[in-house]
């Protein structure tokens, strides 16, 4: 027996919703790059802290 699945459309909300945490990443990188301090990610499993 063969299962087909559906590509299934990001809702409307979903697709704001990642443009506003992209929005606020740029503020952040910005505010970072104005005082000086590190941004903090997630790589590899580890929290690191790089220059903006």
């Amino acid at each position: 027996m063969r299962v087909t699945r559906r590509k299934v459309k990001p809702s409307v909300g979903a697709e704001q919703v990642g443009a506003a945490l992209r929005r606020a990443a740029k503020v952040a990188r910005k505010t970072a790059r104005m005082y000086g301090t590190p941004i903090y990610v997630w790589e590899n499993g580890k929290v690191v802290a790089k220059k903006p």
